[in-house]
């Protein structure tokens, strides 16, 4: 039985969908009625509901917080500032992804229960087919700023809740994520969230800007403004070109301005402006810039590309210090990876499925072409088709006006990557294999079909020939898929671990602009470690280490809890290594039974000395055979 509130909420909802071409004035505008309807009538949404949104997993919140890693590290620092400006009263900050699950997300603890009962937290899902008219699902249908208040929200679950929200958008037009501001409570007059709204709109803008100057260090950026004081500052325009002038990035606002002006986006930044007006400015010199269309002038700066390129990451450690048979498998792989033979990766979860497959691309005659990563865990079954295939304008209610491009067809010419392929749905595993077998692919809604020529890699933790004996995966897809098979050791069982952990704590320190190195206990306990996690485990626990540690050298208490047997108060010294006795004496034993107990090869698995496994065997009391502890 529904609540007064819930009741009164769905009577009104009903109301005004049943009479709206008859009412003299709507309680809500039109956007929000267009989204009610199609939450009724496409999504079929209950309006009296009260459950809160759906929450991810840790493990695909963790797979969509890597999917957006950039966009994270990036938009870090200004939600922050944000939350800064709106915590004193009782707002909320959530940063989604494209999808409209919540990436990131910062509440003062005074209010975190609330909030979190509301559904204001880490890893919601906020898209309209599952939540109905809310802030975020709102700017991923309409992709502008906008705010939904209280009852102006589909479902009653959430009719408490005042949400401004608006769109961030990466230098090519593509939605990067929804930022967004909500409280629990607040004033029933709309008007009260004005103000609110121009700070997130000013805060996505900050976010935008960072990330397209990030993204263009390798080419000509104008920064342009109508104003010359507001130029280097808060530019209203950016424009980014190659050496050759061919327009490769902007802004929203640029992007809106040219087609405005043009009719459709110019190719030459050259058919923008003069460019010897352009060239005079190629010493940082403010200049004033007519637009070729219109009678635009604006002030602007031209920077110069930076041809230092950043240093690029091993996706592996040396071939010379390679688990052998990690390198044995990567050899055969590039061997066959250009014989149009289909690629199936398997190993536990955070092996390094994906960080295998991009080693074999760059090594491919495909290398200069996409390599397009796909999660089959990590997207919902109702959006996963229209993700892969993509769909034309006006192929089902909701659908962008311009369509959209399924990553099968992003990635042709290049090479598609299907990690967990195990947890594709049956009806999609059908269409894929007609993909693979006729090179062809049809989005949603077309009446053709698109020819593409992809080379497939998949990778799965989950035996796919146990899934095919349980009927949940196509026999058919599996030998399509399997053309060549190889199994990823996990990190517990790999011979290059001191090589791993060394390249990627270069890599952590690196980028947060320091060097550190690793105290011999702290090496001693990640070397033990069984790491559950892999791959991923030891560069997440590597970057909390290089996060939290205060000088350059990391020690025991500056690893997280569960690698110190769970005990936070570890003393700071580098000596004593009995928080992580089990876990080393474990792989001690391990390396010793691999090797047939040979000190020497277990030693060099290790990558530590003869004599200090003597030492660490003696200190854990393991028998050798033919070797006296005394």
């Amino acid at each position: 039985m529904l609540c007064a509130h819930s009741k009164a909420h769905v009577d009104c909802v009903s109301r005004v969908l049943k009479n709206a071409a008859h009412l003299p004035q709507l309680p809500v505008s039109d956007l929000i009625l267009d989204s009610w309807r199609r939450s009724m009538e496409q999504h079929h949404l209950d309006p009296g509901s009260l459950q809160g949104p759906r929450i991810l997993s840790q493990s695909l919140l963790r797979e969509c917080r890597e999917r957006s890693e950039l966009f994270l590290r990036i938009a870090s620092e200004e939600v922050a500032r944000l939350h800064g400006r709106v915590r004193a009263a009782d707002y909320c900050v959530l940063l989604t992804d494209a999808q409209g699950r919540t990436i990131d997300y910062r509440v003062e603890s005074a209010i975190r229960n609330d909030c979190r009962k509301a559904g204001l937290y880490l890893g919601t899902c906020w898209s309209e087919g599952e939540e109905g008219t809310c802030g975020v699902a709102a700017v991923l249908t309409a992709r502008t700023p906008i705010t939904v208040h209280k009852r102006d929200h589909f479902r009653a679950a959430f009719i408490g809740l005042t949400c401004s929200a608006a769109p961030v958008f990466d230098p090519r037009g593509e939605l990067l994520g929804v930022l967004d501001v909500s409280a629990v409570r607040s004033p029933d007059d709309r008007r009260s969230q004005h103000l609110i709204r121009q700070m997130v709109v000013q805060s996505a803008e900050e976010i935008e800007q960072a990330f397209f100057m990030s993204s263009a260090q390798g080419y000509w950026v104008l920064r342009a403004h109508h104003s010359p004081g507001y130029v280097d500052s808060h530019p209203d325009y950016l424009f980014a070109w190659d050496d050759d002038g061919q327009l490769q990035a902007l802004n929203p606002a640029a992007r809106q301005w040219l087609l405005h002006s043009f009719g459709q986006l110019p190719e030459h930044i050259g058919q923008v402006f003069e460019q010897r007006l352009l060239h005079r400015a190629r010493d940082g010199a403010l200049c004033l810039l007519h637009c070729h269309s219109d009678d635009h002038v604006v002030h602007g700066r031209l920077s110069a590309p930076r041809r230092a390129k950043p240093h690029a990451s091993r996706l592996l450690p040396p071939a010379t210090e390679l688990d052998p048979r990690l390198a044995e498998s990567l050899r055969l792989a590039i061997r066959v990876k250009d014989r149009n033979l289909p690629i199936l990766i398997q190993g536990e979860t955070g092996s390094g499925k994906e960080v295998f497959a991009r080693q074999l691309h760059r090594a491919s005659l495909r290398r200069e072409q996409p390599f397009i990563a796909v999660n089959c865990a990590a997207i919902p079954e109702s959006l996963i088709e229209s993700e892969l295939f993509g769909y034309v304008a006006g192929a089902f209610t909701g659908a962008s006006s311009k369509g959209m491009q399924g990553l099968l067809e992003q990635a042709d010419g290049g090479t598609l990557f299907l990690d967990e392929i195990g947890d594709m749905p049956l009806a999609l595993q059908t269409r894929l294999l007609r993909v693979l077998a006729e090179g062809e692919v049809s989005p949603l809604g077309a009446s053709r079909s698109k020819a593409i020529d992809i080379q497939v890699v998949c990778a799965s933790h989950r035996g796919l020939e146990d899934l095919v004996q349980a009927g949940a995966f196509r026999e058919d897809l599996y030998f399509r898929l399997s053309g060549a098979r190889f199994q990823l050791p996990p990190l517990r069982e790999r011979s290059d671990r001191l090589a791993l952990i060394n390249q990627i704590l270069d890599e952590e320190a690196r980028a947060c602009g320091v060097s550190m190195r690793l105290g011999v206990s702290a090496l001693e306990c990640l070397l033990g470690y069984r790491w559950p996690g892999n791959v991923r485990e030891l560069r997440h626990v590597l970057r909390y280490a290089c996060a939290v540690c205060e000088s350059d050298l990391i020690v025991l208490s500056d690893l997280p809890g569960q690698l110190l047997g769970g005990g936070p108060d570890v003393p700071a010294t580098d000596g004593a290594v009995e928080p992580c006795a089990s876990p080393e004496r474990q792989a001690l034993i391990d390396a010793l039974v691999r090797h047939r107990w040979k000190p020497i090869a277990a030693a060099k698995a290790l990558g530590i000395s003869r004599a200090t496994l003597y030492r660490r065997v003696q200190q854990h009391a393991i028998d050798m055979p033919g070797r006296g502890l005394g």
